[in-house]
């Protein structure tokens, strides 16, 4: 990894991803049913710890950042496929962002 400048699109991806699953979380326990939504809220809660650590290395420009993206990516699916199965708003919008995430977490292993 290098730093700042040159992962700021993944960095900013992954700020904009956690606080999408921040909103997804909160908005589930509005929900009727919120015991059905209980994995999507952990999957929610997971996701955004991962993006705003792996964001934060890679604008320290860390040498774990690499691997952090391996597993920020792996956490996005996660939640991305859990946000899939609901049909409200905040999920869709949760789903789309993480699919988004988990690409350019890839991505900058594939550098």
């Amino acid at each position: 990894m290098s730093g700042y400048h040159e992962d700021k699109a993944c960095i900013d991806l992954c700020l904009q991803c956690a606080a999408v699953c921040n909103h997804c979380a909160s908005s589930c326990t509005q929900e009727p049913d919120v015991a059905h939504m209980a994995r999507c809220i952990q999957l929610d809660m997971e996701c955004a710890a991962l993006c705003y650590a792996t964001a934060q290395l890679m604008s320290l420009g860390s040498g774990h950042a690499t691997r952090l993206c391996v597993i920020c990516a792996d956490a996005c699916d996660s939640c991305a496929a859990e946000c899939s199965k609901h049909n409200s708003e905040h999920c869709q919008e949760c789903a789309a962002i993480c699919h988004k995430c988990a690409e350019a977490c890839r991505a900058m292993n594939d550098r």
